[in-house]
């Protein structure tokens, strides 16, 4: 009885979910919550959640100060040199663009919000796409590959949410698993290289000027917050000037930046020290000198105190970013709920022993190499909520049951990242079609092969390193 209701339970959750009859959040308390009094054990919803949120805080703090932290990173214009200096190293050779475009998404990713990559991703290199004449879907399925490998770090979402559902450290999810998905993010640039060079050779190298005719003024989208401003969009011809330092100028001066250069949250002469900051943030965690979400909490009160002495900034940055804050953290505790009645009332104990008994003997010791096989389909046709939350802890207790531990399970549920951030239950992707101006059905026929492919190659890195 309790196999057919926690499997009910999760097809319920999975259903609201995907048709969006319910939010995460909602979907998260409610469903289990009913379920529990079915079960019988309502009495004991309370000890569920409290056990649940108490298990749990420390992955909710994680994500909220690392949110603020790379936001507030953004917001001074730490990455801002990088962009420009992607952009030159551009110019207008398609190779090299299309290699850029992964680079810049790799590097953005950073701040653990897809749809920050992406709008900063687009505005940056879209003024180039359009003028060259080269594929768009090339660029979106490009910045979603290189999203969907870095998407796995503690705080992108992945990471935290294995770690809640199997009550584990993200940082020993994730640290192991660098070398797998560094080969996977290699792979990515090697097939942005395979890509630009298909499109060098449809196009050739231009300079901007050879690109287009002489054009009215057209829309150019700056800024993280996606918003617009008009610029003149007119070439001079090629008798205009052709020289070596024609691109460069364009992408200098010519309304190519990623970012408002003239917003006033830069803070350009404490640009050092943001770096500094940074790389001892990250090198901190990769050495585990502290928690994850100690670090970035100190982290996250260190660079708004630096960046912004003034409490009315201070509250400001913090307002900018509360709700992509709110709507993490809010998740996780709200997976406390879930979590805690699938494990409390005993119904994942009886999904894993009838999943257990069904899966050949054979098949048994390589449940990490199943489950992350089964990550690539199920991450794509599900939200990361469903996956971790609904099958991954069944499939871990499956796994421990035939001696694979947990930890195996959750870096091998991982694999399927760079596909799922190209699923169309992801909201950041619209955001990534919408301003690339690329039909949907266009970017799925395109990304899903190498998408896939990029996972098998995680996968496999993973298996050849002994960390699945």
């Amino acid at each position: 009885m309790l196999t057919i209701l926690g499997f009910t339970m999760i097809a319920t959750f999975l259903v609201l979910i995907m048709l969006k009859k319910m939010s995460p959040i909602a979907a998260l308390v409610l469903i289990p919550a009913l379920f529990c009094v079915f079960v019988g054990k309502g009495a004991k919803l309370g000890d569920y959640v409290i056990d649940g949120v108490t298990s749990l805080a420390p992955t909710a703090a994680m994500l909220m100060f690392a949110i603020v932290y790379f936001g507030v990173m953004i917001d001074v214009g730490l990455f801002d040199p990088i962009v420009r200096g992607i952009l030159r190293f551009c110019k207008a050779d398609p190779l090299r663009i299309v290699v850029g475009t992964a680079l810049l998404a790799a590097i953005v990713s950073l701040d653990g919000d897809g749809s920050t990559t992406f709008m900063i991703t687009v505005s940056a290199m879209y003024p180039l796409y359009k003028r060259l004449k080269m594929s768009l879907v090339v660029m979106t399925g490009v910045a979603a590959m290189a999203n969907g490998v870095m998407n796995t770090l503690p705080w992108g979402g992945p990471t935290a949410r294995a770690a809640t559902a199997l009550k584990l450290d993200a940082s020993d999810i994730f640290v192991p698993m660098i070398p797998a998905l560094a080969v996977g993010l290699l792979g990515v640039f090697a097939l942005a290289y395979v890509l630009g060079r298909r499109e060098r050779t449809r196009l050739g190298v231009l300079t901007l000027d050879e690109a287009l005719e002489p054009q009215e003024a057209e829309t150019v989208l700056v800024g993280a917050g996606g918003s617009e401003e008009k610029s003149p969009r007119t070439t001079g011809g090629s008798g205009s000037g052709t020289d070596a330092d024609a691109p460069e100028s364009a992408t200098a001066d010519d309304g190519f930046q990623g970012l408002d250069p003239h917003r006033a949250t830069l803070r350009p002469k404490l640009y050092w020290f943001n770096a500094l900051l940074t790389v001892t943030l990250l090198t901190a965690m990769i050495m585990e000198w502290l928690p994850i979400p100690v670090l970035f909490l100190l982290g996250a009160a260190l660079a708004l105190t630096v960046n912004f002495p003034h409490m009315p900034d201070q509250k400001a940055r913090l307002g900018a970013h509360a709700e992509n804050v709110l709507n993490v953290s809010g998740m996780v505790f709200a997976a406390a709920v879930f979590t805690g009645v699938l494990q409390g009332t005993g119904m994942v104990d009886h999904m894993a022993e009838w999943l257990v008994s069904n899966i050949p003997d054979g098949m048994g010791p390589h449940m990490a190499f199943v489950t992350g096989v089964l990550s690539i389909p199920l991450t794509y046709f599900m939200s990361n909520d469903g996956f971790y939350f609904g099958i991954l802890p069944v499939l871990a207790e499956a796994g421990q049951a035939h001696g694979v531990s947990s930890l195996e399970i959750a870096r091998a549920s991982l694999v399927g990242q760079p596909l799922h951030m190209s699923s169309p239950l992801v909201p950041a992707v619209y955001v990534l079609v919408g301003m690339a101006k690329v039909e949907f059905g266009d970017h799925t026929r395109f990304v899903v092969k190498w998408a896939a492919l990029t996972s098998l190659v995680v996968l496999g890195a993973g298996i050849l390193f002994g960390i699945i």
